[in-house]
C-alpha cells in the first residue's frame, strides 16, 4: 500500500490517479490497433479520448458520491467531492459516463456506432488492470478476511488494521484477482476482435463478460456494508448492476446479430 508515491515539496504524486492515467493510456493504445484493423483511423480512439476521460471520470465519481455520501462526505469541506486524486472511483459509474459521451461525440461525427464500440471494449479491460491496482495501492477495495496463503495485510491504520491492534488481519488481495482477471479478458476480447462476425459483438461479449468478472470479484470484497451471498439472495451493489449489466450484453448481441443478416465483418 502506497498511496502517495512521492511527494515535491507542497506536490504530491497519488499513486492511485498515476494508475488510472496509465490504464487510459494503455487502452487508448489498444483502441488505436483495434481501430486500423477494423478500417478506422488509427487516431480516433485519442481524439475520442476527452470525451471518454472526462465522461468517464465524472460518471465514476459521481456514482461513488452518491454511494458514499453519508459515511465520506456529509458535513465535510465541498472540495473533497472532486479530489478524485485519492481514490474513489465506481467503476461502473465510470463505464455508463464513458459510454454516454463516447455515444454522444460518435452519432455527432456520424461514425459507425456500434464498430467503435467494438474498437474500444478491449482496452476497457486493460485500462481497468491498472485502476485495479492502484485501488491495492491506494487501500481501498480490500478483501474480505482469509486464512488462505496468498492473503495479504496493510499497513497500520488501514481499516483492516486498526490503530488499537496489535496484528494486521490478513485478506483477499480483491484488486488483484480483478486485475488478472481483467487481463485474460483483454486478451479474450482482442482475440473476439479479430474474428468478429457482426459491429456490436465485442462491446456484447464485453458487457456480459466483465458483469460475471465483477460478480465473482464481489465475493471477495470486505469493503461493503453488504456481504455478498448470492445463494441466500444478498447481492452487493456491483452484483446488482452486473446483473443489469449482463442481461443488457445479452439483449445486444442478440439484437446486433439478428440486423447483420448474416454478414461477416472482415478484418485486416
Amino acid at each position: 500500500m502506497k498511496p502517495i508515491l512521492f511527494q515535491l515539496g507542497t506536490y504530491s504524486l497519488h499513486t492511485f490517479g498515476l494508475m488510472v492515467g496509465l490504464g487510459f493510456l494503455l487502452g487508448l493504445w489498444a483502441a488505436s490497433r483495434n481501430a486500423l484493423r477494423s478500417g478506422l483511423n488509427p487516431q480516433l480512439p485519442y481524439d475520442l479520448s476527452p470525451w471518454l476521460i472526462l465522461g468517464g471520470l465524472i460518471g465514476a465519481r459521481a456514482m461513488y458520491v452518491i454511494s458514499y455520501w453519508d459515511r465520506d462526505f456529509a458535513g465535510q469541506p465541498w472540495t473533497d467531492i472532486v479530489a478524485i486524486w485519492q481514490g474513489g472511483l465506481v467503476f461502473y459509474g465510470g463505464l455508463i459516463g464513458g459510454t454516454a459521451a463516447g455515444i454522444f461525440r460518435v452519432i455527432q461525427l456520424r461514425l459507425p456506432l456500434w464498430r467503435v464500440a467494438d474498437v474500444l471494449a478491449p482496452g476497457v479491460a486493460l485500462g481497468h488492470v491498472f485502476g485495479r491496482m492502484g485501488c491495492l495501492l491506494n487501500g481501498c477495495c480490500y478483501g474480505r478476511p482469509t486464512a488462505l496463503p496468498w492473503g495479504i495485510t496493510y499497513p497500520h491504520g488501514h481499516v483492516t488494521f486498526p490503530s488499537t491492534a496489535s496484528t494486521a488481519i490478513a485478506v483477499h488481495p480483491a484488486p488483484i484477482y480483478e486485475s488478472l482477471l481483467n487481463l485474460g479478458f483483454f486478451l479474450l476480447l482482442t482475440a473476439i476482435h479479430r474474428r468478429r462476425r457482426f459491429d456490436g459483438q465485442v462491446f456484447g461479449v464485453y458487457l456480459i463478460g466483465y458483469a460475471l468478472i465483477r460478480s465473482f470479484c464481489e465475493l471477495f470484497r470486505g469493503d461493503y456494508s453488504v456481504v455478498s451471498d448470492p445463494l441466500h439472495g444478498t447481492l452487493t451493489p456491483g452484483q446488482w448492476t452486473s446483473l443489469f449489466t449482463g442481461i443488457l450484453g445479452i439483449a445486444l448481441l442478440a439484437w446486433r446479430r439478428s440486423v447483420s443478416d448474416g454478414r461477416v465483418v472482415s478484418a485486416k
